[in-house]
Parts: C-alpha cells; sequence; structure tokens
C-alpha cells in the first residue's frame, strides 16, 4: 500500500539544539531507496510503499538512539487511498491551482 506520512521526531533527554539528530535523521531517508522525502519547519514529509516509510521511521529512532537519546517521542500522520495513486506534489499542485484560480 502506497502512503504518505508526515513523521516528527522529538529527542528528549538532550539539549535544546536538536538540528544535529534532524540532519542524522535525514542522513537515513537519503539512504533509504524507494522513498520520496521532503523536510520542512516541523517535520519530515515521506512517500513509498508502507513498509519503507514505517521502516525510515524506525532507523531514525535506531540511528538517534545509537547516538545516546535516551527517549524519543514521533508523531506520524498517515494517508492512503484506494481510487487512485497519489503523490505529494500532486497535493501541493491541486491547491496551488485553487490559489492562482482566485488571484
Amino acid at each position: 500500500m502506497y502512503v504518505i506520512a508526515q513523521f516528527t521526531v522529538i529527542p528528549i533527554g538532550t539539549s535544546t539544539s536538536l538540528s544535529g539528530y534532524v540532519a542524522a535523521c535525514e542522513r537515513v531517508l537519503a539512504a533509504t531507496t524507494g522513498i520520496n522525502y521532503e523536510m520542512h519547519a516541523n517535520g519530515t514529509n515521506l512517500e513509498g510503499e508502507w513498509e519503507a516509510v514505517m521502516d525510515a521511521i524506525k532507523r531514525c529512532h535506531d540511528t538517534l538512539h545509537g547516538m545516546g537519546v535516551p527517549r524519543l517521542s514521533t508523531n506520524v500522520t498517515l494517508g492512503t487511498r484506494t481510487d487512485r495513486p497519489q503523490r505529494m506534489v500532486e497535493k501541493l499542485s491541486s491547491v496551488r491551482a485553487k490559489l492562482a484560480d482566485q488571484s
């Protein structure tokens, strides 16, 4: 099943600067085949087959724990469709087209 996901990993028990942990997760995603991803200010969007997306999130957890993070809290939002395939870029294009029509 193809899924579009948004996830945010929150390291607990670390310093206030989290960019090093974000960079580590982004490296994990860059090394993952079969998914597309895009970082944003409050998390990362992923798309791909369910198993590949879930495995990428798990590998982010494994990596951060391996860096010494004692605890992680992760928020995940998932979206699937059965009526037709859909990609992140299509969802964004649809909204942008509607915005352009109102200008």
